[in-house]
């Protein structure tokens, strides 16, 4: 009976993917003569696009293949990308048809894919019971700061200059990375499994050195010019792509552990 469960929702997540994939083929198929060889934005748009997809539907998948207490986070990671993929195929067809950066777009996708990335460290806390509301509803709101802020700094909709709202927003990171790093947390995370220490450690080092990457797009970007509108574009697309499939990776590769772990004591 459980065997046959678990292929139930394997045959539904495969229909699921092929679905997906079905889309971005038709979405692909009147943007492909736009595309030029040269227009290094455009290629780094389609890198960004792939692996989210690829990504997400490993994720579905490999959730099928970890402990239940993994399972959450594992559909956590599955969003992550899969919303990103979503926003990327409009971002890459506003790039190749107007050759403008997708501002708004890719704010929208940071707005709900960031605090997921989030709600991953009070997930893994949670796990093993040392997770509180407060710590949760703390990094959530940083991670609100943090983008509001870039966004108004990138956007000008509001006065006060790119670099008030610039250090406004670097503040509410440093935060972030205060709370994981230096916070309770990170004592009693001490005492879990090796799968949830190795999960906690990785996406505490993506937050800080991965995350390092968003600035450095956002100080090249601010001279207006065409090739710092390039150079955005292609740091954000690359650091997106990178810092959320590996995220997703770690998450499952600390789940793999874990399950294992558990299995053999058994």
């Amino acid at each position: 009976m459980i065997k046959r469960e678990k292929n139930r929702i394997l045959s539904l997540a495969t229909i699921g993917m092929l679905f997906l994939i079905s889309l971005t083929l038709v979405s692909a198929e009147g943007d492909e003569k736009l595309i030029t060889a040269g227009d290094n934005v455009a290629i780094s748009f389609w890198i960004a696009t792939a692996l989210m997809l690829a990504s997400t539907a490993f994720f579905i998948l490999e959730r099928n293949n970890v402990a239940p207490k993994w399972k959450t986070s594992m559909t956590v990671a599955a969003l992550v990308t899969g919303v990103a993929w979503y926003h990327y195929t409009y971002m890459r067809d506003h790039w190749v048809i107007t050759g403008e950066s997708p501002l708004v777009l890719r704010y929208v996708d940071w707005l709900i894919t960031v605090p997921l990335q989030v709600s991953e460290f009070y997930l893994i806390l949670a796990a093993v019971g040392v997770a509180t509301a407060a710590l949760f509803w703390r990094l959530f709101g940083a991670s609100l700061i943090m983008l509001i802020a870039g966004y108004i700094g990138e956007s000008a909709v509001i006065g006060g200059g790119p670099w008030l709202w610039f250090a406004i927003g670097m503040v509410a990171w440093f935060y972030i990375i205060y709370e994981i790093w230096v916070g309770d947390a990170k004592n009693k995370v001490s005492e879990a499994s090796e799968g949830t220490q190795f999960a906690f450690k990785a996406m505490a080092l993506i937050l800080t050195v991965g995350w390092a990457i968003y600035p450095l797009g956002y100080f090249l970007g601010e001279s207006g010019s065409a090739e710092a509108i390039n150079n955005l574009n292609i740091i954000y697309n690359l650091a997106d792509a990178v810092n959320k499939t590996a995220f997703g990776l770690m998450v499952w590769y600390a789940a793999t552990l874990d399950t294992k772990a558990t299995a053999s004591e058994e």
